[in-house]
């Protein structure tokens, strides 16, 4: 069926909505022909599914259906692999005061939530097979009840499903149901990994740039030099376009400012695929604290380190894992590094780390 759909979509000449453009960056065959697709499918309230790599763009392809759908209701996105299995009803469907213990209060859930709009129900594959019955009959009765409630409140959203696995297996394996996998894919959007993209790799840093400049007007961007694209594009990006925005936010902390060239792709910017470790041994980088040997060693072989970008290097590393470690609590994360909250708070700024 996704075959069909490209050969039916794809035409050179085929219109693309304005608001599909707007959302998905690249000119390229591949990223035409999903745009062609969102465009002929957005109008429409059947059920869309997404399929494509983790880090691909799914979710930026779910908002560019949302917003060329002319539905006037939000877009709520939810990560049914990100929430456990055990919450994640209480998520969807929401409950009355008192249906378990904790429930002081009525919470709307985000299928109500959505009424009027898009719901969005990335790595649906991870979906517990109870909830999936549950979510089948809403898609049959355009009805919800919350948790612990007896009335019947109409919904009405369309839904877009995203996942990474193939359904068809997870099917035949008994792991997702097929009347639900038959009910949410009726028309399917394949979304191409970055590889297929690689020509467009100029415009996606540049919109990433554009809008952290739109969020940090007085941010100092680094420049992308030819040598430095050139090796972008010549990485094979298994985290997909993610991956790419994360090169993109290390540059912005590491270099502002600055004239990237494929040294700093290389030693700094790009990680490997197996350790987080720069792909080439950056000047400094992997000395202990401490360990006088290793520096004397450097400073044989290089001649000079940049003390100041090691030792940033170190510290974001640090704060980024204090992060990690107390899942995003900032007072937690400033005990364990022996620092005063507020301080912290301002090297996070400073260096542009995000909290997970």
């Amino acid at each position: 069926m996704t075959n069909i759909c490209n050969n039916l979509f794809f035409d050179a000449e085929a219109p693309i909505l304005y608001e599909v453009d707007a959302h998905i960056v690249g000119s390229s065959p591949a990223t035409r022909r999903m745009k062609q697709m969102l465009t002929a499918v957005s109008p429409s309230d059947a059920p869309v599914m997404l399929s494509g790599d983790t880090g691909s763009g799914k979710e930026r392809a779910a908002t560019a259906i949302h917003h060329a759908s002319g539905r006037k209701g939000q877009l709520v996105a939810v990560n049914c692999a990100a929430i456990p299995g055990e919450l994640l009803e209480s998520e969807l469907f929401g409950y009355e005061k008192g249906a378990f213990t904790g429930a002081d209060e009525r919470r709307v859930g985000l299928i109500e939530m959505a009424d009027g709009g898009t719901l969005f129900l990335d790595e649906i594959g991870d979906m517990p097979l109870a909830l999936q019955s549950k979510l089948l009959r809403v898609l049959e009765s355009r009805e919800i009840q919350r948790v612990g409630g007896r009335e019947h409140i109409a919904v009405d959203f369309r839904l877009v499903t995203a996942t990474h696995r193939r359904l068809t297996e997870a099917v035949a394996d008994g792991k997702f149901r097929a009347d639900l996998f038959y009910r949410i894919n009726v028309l399917p959007v394949p979304v191409p990994p970055l590889a297929d993209r690689l020509d467009e790799i100029p415009e996606l840093i540049d919109r990433m740039l554009r809008d952290h400049s739109e969020q940090n007007p007085h941010a100092n961007l680094p420049h992308f030099a030819m040598d430095a694209i050139e090796r972008l594009q010549a990485h094979s990006w298994p985290g997909n376009i993610r991956e790419l925005r994360n090169v993109v936010d290390r540059a912005i902390v590491m270099f502002p400012g600055r004239m990237l060239h494929a040294a700093e792709v290389d030693n700094f910017l790009l990680l490997s695929e197996t350790d987080g470790a720069p792909n080439g041994k950056a000047p400094g980088a992997g000395i202990a604290v401490g360990d006088q040997d290793a520096v004397l060693k450097l400073l044989q072989e290089k001649g000079a380190i940049d003390i100041r970008m090691i030792l940033r290097d170190m510290e974001i590393g640090m704060i980024d894992g204090a992060l990690q470690v107390c899942e995003g609590n900032v007072t937690g994360a400033a005990q364990a590094l022996g620092l005063q909250r507020t301080t912290l708070i301002e090297k996070i700024k400073k260096y542009g780390i995000k909290k997970p």
